[in-house]
């Protein structure tokens, strides 16, 4: 960007690959990886962003998901892998990095002109983090991944300009569908993922004047669809102007900018 905007636009979202674009003036951000280089790639050259001008990755955890391509992109194009030194260690498939920046959650840290703060969420991974990130005056919190919505989440997200927040399931869906019951136990359980009643609430609890932009993030193709995740939400909006979004797996969204 050449000028003082910030933007977000996911690349893809869902239980096949997670991969989330964010920017300002002089960085470009990958949040996760999760599908091949190429691809990303690919869906970079769709919105029509060079992917030799990425600066950094962050990964939130290691989850094929979140790091398939994650390790070839920074082989290729240089880039910086900003990581917890726990997820580093269980994330066996990114292979050799040569620039590991590690941080640890609670602990802000600065890439560019960003300041990015990550928070401890409750999920099945060795060290999962959600995110802030703040840039002139705006912020944008991010949180996928989390089976349950702590204290410490919502302080971190609240007062967010834009919100990227997972809503994966619908409960009714879940529970009636194909998986197997210990899987959805894993899903609907402490360390899973939240539904999308659970999304509706957090949204009810950090609704401010402030907020702009709603990313409905990490819908499951099995369990749940785009228009019951955005019913819950406008529940708990009661007629906000708030733009409302949904990230799909298959292609990459709208880039919004603040």
């Amino acid at each position: 960007m050449i000028n003082n905007s910030f933007s977000i636009c996911p690349l893809a979202s869902g239980s096949k690959g997670n991969s989330l674009f964010v920017s300002c003036r002089n960085s470009s951000i990958l949040i996760d990886a999760g599908l091949s280089g190429i691809e990303i790639e690919r869906r970079l050259n769709l919105l029509n962003i060079n992917p030799e001008s990425l600066t950094a990755i962050i990964i939130t955890h290691e989850h094929s998901d979140h790091v398939k391509g994650a390790g070839i992109l920074s082989r290729r194009f240089n880039l910086p892998v900003y990581i917890t030194q726990k997820t580093w260690q269980a994330a066996k498939s990114l292979g050799k990095i040569e620039d590991l920046c590690f941080f640890e959650c609670g602990t802000p840290f600065e890439i560019d002109e960003i300041l990015v703060t990550p928070f401890s969420t409750s999920h099945d991974a060795t060290d999962p983090a959600g995110l802030t990130m703040e840039y002139n005056g705006h912020k944008i919190g991010i949180a996928t991944d989390l089976g349950i919505v702590t204290t410490l989440v919502k302080e971190h997200l609240k007062n967010s300009h834009i919100l990227y927040l997972e809503s994966n399931h619908d409960l009714d869906m879940l529970i009636n569908g194909s998986y197997p019951w210990h899987l959805k136990q894993r899903i609907k359980g402490r360390t899973g993922h939240l539904s999308n009643v659970d999304a509706g609430r957090l949204l009810s609890e950090l609704k401010t004047d402030c907020l702009k932009c709603v990313i409905l993030a990490h819908l499951s193709e099995e369990n749940n669809c785009p228009q019951k995740a955005v019913d819950e939400m406008l529940k708990n909006l009661n007629g906000s102007d708030i733009d409302l979004h949904v990230a799909r797996p298959d292609q990459p969204g709208t880039i919004i900018t603040l």
